[in-house]
């Protein structure tokens, strides 16, 4: 492990620090618990459904509205872990929850809509796939690894779970690769190398 990734290992205690209260309140989801407050609970750590939070929250865009995009996002669909999840399963899922909530069928669910069939008892569906990981990889291995298995007395060499391994690998490549095309970027052309045609003409 490279030591750039040392900041990393500094600034996280701070970050777990705010949010270590968070995460020990939120309550485990009992078993008939809707898709939404299940999410809410692992991905978010919150343990209470609020309708106007829950839309904001994944408005992602903040245009006051959920495309299908952003409906596909929400349940993860984006994630890396649903890569292999069909086209048409994809499109059911936006299909059945457009189908409850856009009421105007005009292709985006507002927030107005959303309030009010909330409000009627609609509740967003669960397909089966999972609780919908929409954050990015730091995100993602934070609340799913580090707030489960580590702490802020976490040392670097502690670091030793197929996870954190797995993680700091795909860092490493990152970098690895960002610096190769730094160094593309430094180096002079030589004119040798283009092809005649493509040369300028004195």
């Amino acid at each position: 492990m490279r030591s750039t990734f040392l900041p990393f290992l500094f600034l996280l205690p701070a970050a777990l620090a705010h949010r270590a209260g968070r995460a020990q309140e939120a309550a485990v989801s009992p078993d008939d618990a809707d898709w939404a407050i299940i999410h809410l609970a692992e991905e978010h750590h919150i343990s209470n459904f609020d309708p106007g939070a829950f839309f904001s929250l994944h408005d992602f865009d903040s245009s006051g509205g959920w495309s299908p995009d952003e409906v596909r996002r929400t349940y993860g669909l984006d994630d890396e872990s649903l890569k292999d999840v069909s086209e048409a399963k994809r499109e059911e899922v936006t299909r059945e929850v457009f189908k409850l909530f856009d009421a105007d069928r005009n292709g985006i669910i507002e927030r107005e809509e959303w309030m009010v069939r909330c409000a009627r008892g609609a509740r967003l569906p669960d397909f089966g796939l999972g609780p919908g990981h929409h954050g990015d990889d730091e995100y993602e291995y934070e609340i799913h690894h580090f707030e489960k298995f580590h702490d802020e007395n976490t040392k670097e060499e502690d670091l030793t779970h197929p996870e954190d391994i797995a993680h700091f690998a795909k860092h490493e490549r990152e970098e690895l690769e960002a610096e190769r095309l730094e160094k593309l970027n430094q180096q002079a052309i030589n004119e040798a190398n283009i092809p005649a045609m493509f040369r300028r003409q004195p």
